[in-house]
């Protein structure tokens, strides 16, 4: 019956990333949580989950040339070993999965919230940087490497710490600092990095012994098909209904483990 269990709330993700865009990662740690996994394995294990789902997304991207190579590049130059010292950090200062439990937890609440805030307001963020930078952009000009992988790190400490913030918000970042950029281009620069960043990740936390790979195939199955039919359901859907209902779920999620 707990194998039936996973493959369904794996099809219920699923389908519901299909519908709204929305990374699984703030869906589904928070679920995995409701079922009574302990954080580390839920984060660990939902990783996994991640960058296997998003894989297929970026065959998609690559074949539509949507996707800034450069740009991943140079978020992968700050994630990458942010998320490799992150790992090191929680291997080296902790014995135990269950020290650094309230890390993840609280990291998990912050990275839930600023998700909600970029699902509700992210056409205002657009409107605000595109008329407000475009004015000025000299300094971006001159430190947009410096920068982008500033960014990148950031996301690559707290991706690895909460398995949260590789979609919507690393999309956010990718609006605030390529303005110009189109959306669909800025979808897939985002999943193109998501993926090796939720693997290495992933792998990190398998290495701390952090992932139920029994939980991970179940999650597959269910949601893998599930992703495809959330995606034809979309098209019938109406985006400014279904993703300001999500961000409010998270954003109260959010604060209960922000909190913790």
């Amino acid at each position: 019956m707990d194998i039936l269990l996973y493959i369904l709330a794996g099809a219920g993700v699923g389908l519901a990333v299909g519908i709204t865009g929305v990374g699984g990662g703030s869906l589904m740690t928070p679920l995995l949580l409701m079922f009574g996994y302990p954080t580390h394995i839920a984060i660990g294990t939902d990783l996994l989950y991640a960058s296997i789902t998003k894989a297929s997304g970026v065959v998609a991207h690559h074949r539509q040339q949507t996707i800034e190579w450069n740009i991943v590049a140079k978020l992968a130059a700050g994630s990458i070993p942010a998320s490799l010292l992150t790992t090191w950090l929680l291997a080296t200062f902790f014995t135990d999965p269950t020290d650094y439990n309230h890390i993840l937890v609280s990291t998990l609440g912050v990275m839930l919230i600023a998700t909600s805030a970029v699902l509700l307001f992210k056409s205002k963020i657009r409107g605000f940087w595109s008329t407000n930078l475009i004015k000025d952009q000299t300094f971006i000009h001159q430190h947009t490497t410096a920068i982008v992988v500033s960014m990148g790190a950031i996301l690559g400490f707290c991706v690895t710490l909460s398995s949260v913030g590789a979609g919507a918000f690393g999309a956010a970042i990718l609006l605030i600092l390529f303005p110009a950029l189109q959306s669909v281009k800025i979808i897939g620069t985002d999943i193109a990095h998501a993926v090796p960043l939720t693997l290495l990740a992933g792998a990190g936390h398998m290495f701390l012994g952090n992932v139920d790979f029994l939980l991970l195939g179940c999650l597959l199955i269910g949601s893998l098909p599930a992703i495809q039919l959330g995606v034809k359901f979309a098209k019938h859907l109406p985006e400014k209904v279904m993703q300001p209902a999500l961000a409010s779920i998270l954003f109260v999620i959010g604060l209960k483990y922000a909190f913790f």
